[in-house]
């Protein structure tokens, strides 16, 4: 019977020791339970607290030109963007969306996500009357149109290299396009490698016996005579004309390299032929110097026309005309402008360096003492006395030019290999023209004059 009842006794005794551990292990679960919910929290509110995606425009941003593709795709999307002006080399910041996360790591975008509160931080920084920064609104993506010839030519373009490489979508149009009055379906246009002289840029002298060129000519003698024209020459001036008719109804137009002085040379030589022969079959006007009318251009006054087929110049607005800047020293330096004062050249500008190499082209830089006073210089050579990029109003509308054929291409010559960007996603010189693609979508009511 003790027996039986020490048994007993055991067993309560392990019965207790199960119950014993039985809620311990229970309350192990609980608390685990709480402490899972308790993290869950944390990360529900630490995400609910990322309330803005910053994409960093300075060192840290692991592809630049690829960044200005997301700002462009989020406003296709709907979605505001504030460009941050002077703020870590000018970066983007938009409410985060999980699909512009995902878009920036398969684009290889640097991004980082910011809480309200460190936001508000940054906006109150910028908006500090002592920090030279200010915030520019964008809203909509602008549509984008490149001025080139539909036939292949032997070189290639540094804005629609930047485009697709950003993957920016644009349309390409030509002179059938401008002369039909395509334009006003477009914001922004750029002028790709082009002669507006009518003297098919002045490539007979090396190259009158290649195919490319030959094609060349026939294509535009063949548009010239659709829409009446005797000479190729009075189509570009014609064409001149219906852009800056563009620009002045509001649009904005952006060039590089030969489109720039050649484009202002046209307008100047309006009711004058500056054409040889072997451009236009008849020789040029023997006064045409002295018959340039320089109250129709936009950009230089007081030039000298190069009218010489056997020179591979226009005029002596370009600074390869008697240049002695040797590739090592061949640096232009951005200004900096209030940023809270002068938004548009702030926007233009934008870098995560104030120097950039320089790079030559057809037309490589402009001589400042042919740049008329109302012209504003966004970079330059100081030591050469040279302008590297311009920026203009006229009408409603805005312009820029920016000399030299190839930022990442110290000297391009015809026939060589495209630059592949992909080696240069973080290029300061890519970068502005990048600056010019996003300018029009900046709000109105931003840009103070």
């Amino acid at each position: 019977m003790r027996g039986y009842l020490f048994n007993i006794s055991v067993l309560k005794l392990k019965m207790r020791q199960y119950v014993f551990h039985l809620e311990y292990i229970l309350r192990y679960f609980w608390n685990m339970k709480k402490v899972f919910l308790i993290l869950g929290i944390i990360l529900f509110t630490t995400q609910a607290q990322a309330a803005y995606i910053l994409i960093p425009m300075d060192k840290e941003q692991n592809n630049h030109l690829k960044a200005y593709g997301i700002a462009f795709w989020a406003l296709t999307e709907g979605v505001e963007i504030d460009w941050l002006l002077n703020y870590r080399g000018g970066s983007f910041a938009v409410k985060s969306i999980k699909q512009i996360q995902d878009e920036c790591n398969i684009r290889g975008v640097s991004y980082e996500l910011v809480p309200d509160a460190k936001y508000t931080n940054i906006i109150m920084t910028i908006a500090d009357p002592e920090k030279n920064m200010d915030i520019a609104k964008l809203e909509k993506a602008p549509k984008i149109a490149v001025y080139s010839p539909k036939s292949k030519a032997p070189w290639d373009d540094a804005v629609t290299l930047a485009l697709t490489y950003a993957e920016i979508p644009y349309d390409v149009i030509y002179d059938t396009e401008i002369m039909e009055d395509k334009l006003v379906l477009y914001d922004w246009l750029h002028l790709h490698h082009e002669d507006f002289t009518g003297q098919y840029g002045k490539f007979w002298n090396a190259y009158k016996s290649q195919s490319w060129y030959q094609d060349q000519v026939r294509e535009l003698e063949a548009i010239a005579a659709q829409y009446g024209f005797n000479k190729v020459s009075q189509l570009k001036l014609a064409i001149g004309k219906r852009v800056q008719g563009f620009v002045a109804g509001g649009g904005f137009m952006f060039a590089m390299c030969s489109a720039t002085d050649s484009y202002d040379i046209a307008l100047a030589a309006e009711g004058t032929d500056i054409c040889d022969h072997m451009y236009d079959g008849d020789a040029p006007s023997p006064n045409a110097q002295n018959e340039l009318n320089y109250e129709h251009t936009l950009a230089f006054e007081n030039f000298q026309l190069r009218m010489s087929p056997y020179e591979y110049e226009y005029s002596n607005i370009d600074a390869n005309f008697g240049r002695k800047v040797s590739k090592n020293l061949d640096y232009f330096t951005l200004f900096d402008f209030s940023a809270k004062w002068d938004p548009i050249p702030t926007m233009l500008t934008q870098n995560h360096t104030k120097t950039v190499k320089g790079f030559m082209g057809q037309t490589t830089a402009f001589k400042k003492d042919y740049i008329k006073s109302s012209v504003l210089i966004l970079g330059e050579n100081k030591a050469a006395n040279e302008a590297k990029y311009i920026h203009g109003t006229f009408g409603f509308g805005m312009w820029s030019w920016y000399g030299g054929h190839d930022p990442e291409d110290y000297q391009h010559f015809v026939g060589d290999p495209k630059t592949d960007l992909n080696l240069h996603p973080n290029s300061p010189g890519y970068r502005l023209i990048l600056n010019n693609v996003l300018f029009p979508a900046a709000r109105k009511k931003e840009r103070k004059t």
